[in-house]
């Protein structure tokens, strides 16, 4: 599958997809950092609250491959993604501005909770499928280290917000990221369209010769059938390493906080607010990790950088300030910008045809999601036993299964002659 794109128009195209991620981010960093202690004034077991944390990522299992693969079918005057988001992306708002209000009681709390991580898990790959719709596979790391970029200034808004906002106005700080989705998808309806991207015109292409038994759609199951048999495992060792650090990392995000106050006495401000110098840390190494994946390959980068991952949560064990643990979550968030850069691409780079793309994306979060679920409540769990002093030497532990799922990726990968188009 080769993909072209002018690139007087790449740039173009980049921004309109960091946009979109910038418009979900916005509310999913800020309901990482504040939601916990919202669930601690009513739960006291830290596993529990993990996995109520978790949720919105055991969604996102059944929700995101279905939706990506229904936009992978869709064909209208707009396109196959932006329909989804224009409707999707103010629901989503909605719901997340009521989500403080709805904190009187543990029930209402959790209905809401599940109300927005339903509608959001909805157009998540959507939006993510834009990129690689648009932007040649050669490019893409490139593309997404600018998508991750803006998804990071929303760890930073999220951060800036728990400052100076959550403990004197805790209602009103949900509604500044809601504003910011809004605003975000208005501009997305005015200027972006995806029926011109390639991808979609290939996917056109595809329909006329009259692929998939003459339906734009191809069957979810042929698809994962299509992973699971293929002889060399690659996509589905990706996916599982997916899941694996996509575990390690929403352990550090969604616990922190609690970790902040448990641990080193902070308020809960201030215990949201660890992850601000992270934010910047991990913009300042995006894109520079997306050039040395062009230059000495995706996998040995991915590996690089879970390791410094997983050295940044040792160091935060051993130095256990506030300034240490500023540290150490800066250090990781360098290093997990080589997987969070670079991993989807290789996703992408693996599908057979540009008319499942979305379906690829889809699967990319499922493994994404089920260690998103997994991983709160696995970590927590050992905290529940190990005591949180050592929460971050437990997600440590979960890194490492994720560096040895792809150091076994890689060594399938230069067993095979294509291995260089990841």
């Amino acid at each position: 599958m080769t993909l072209t794109t002018p690139r007087v128009r790449s740039g173009r195209i980049t921004f309109f997809v960091a946009l979109a991620v910038f418009a979900q981010e916005s509310t999913w960093n800020l309901y990482d950092s504040q939601v916990p202690p919202l669930l601690r004034a009513h739960l006291g077991s830290a596993a529990l609250i993990g996995a109520l944390m978790g949720m919105d990522n055991l969604l996102g299992i059944f929700i995101q491959p279905w939706m990506g693969n229904r936009s992978d079918g869709t064909r209208t005057p707009w396109g196959r993604r932006i329909p989804y988001l224009v409707v999707g992306m103010p629901v989503a708002a909605t719901l997340f501005v009521l989500i403080p209000h709805a904190a009187v009681s543990l029930p209402l709390l959790i209905l809401v909770m599940f109300g927005y991580a339903l509608v959001a898990n909805a157009f998540k790959p959507i939006a993510e499928s834009l990129l690689p719709d648009f932007i040649d596979p050669r490019r893409r790391s490139r593309a997404n280290a600018a998508v991750k970029i803006a998804s990071s200034i929303t760890v930073i808004v999220a951060a800036l917000i728990s400052i100076f906002l959550i403990d004197d106005f805790p209602k009103l700080s949900f509604v500044i990221p809601a504003l910011l989705m809004l605003v975000s998808v208005a501009v997305l309806a005015v200027k972006a369209r995806d029926n011109r991207s390639p991808a979609y015109q290939a996917a056109l292409e595809e329909d006329r010769r009259g692929a998939g038994g003459g339906s734009p759609r191809v069957r979810m199951r042929d698809v994962l059938l299509d992973i699971v048999r293929d002889a060399d495992r690659s996509r589905l060792l990706v996916i599982a390493a997916v899941f694996a650090f996509g575990g390690a990392w929403f352990a550090s995000r969604s616990l922190v906080t609690n970790y902040g106050m448990e641990t080193l006495g902070l308020s809960r401000g201030d215990a949201g607010g660890l992850t601000l110098p992270s934010g910047l840390a991990f913009i300042a190494a995006a894109y520079p990790v997306a050039l040395l994946a062009e230059r000495f390959g995706r996998l040995r980068v991915i590996l690089a950088g879970m390791a410094v991952f997983a050295l940044g949560m040792v160091l935060g064990t051993l130095v256990r300030t506030p300034a240490g643990t500023i540290a150490a979550m800066c250090v990781a968030a360098a290093g997990a910008a080589a997987f969070m850069v670079n991993m989807a691409v290789v996703l992408w780079n693996l599908a057979p045809s540009a008319r499942v793309l979305g379906t690829y994306t889809g699967l990319y979060t499922v493994g994404w999601s089920c260690g998103g679920f997994a991983g709160p409540a696995l970590v927590g769990g050992m905290v529940d036993v190990t005591g949180w002093p050592f929460l971050l030497l437990d997600i440590a532990v979960v890194t490492l299964v994720a560096v040895l799922l792809v150091a076994r990726v890689a060594v399938v990968r230069r067993r095979r002659t294509d291995g260089a188009a990841l």
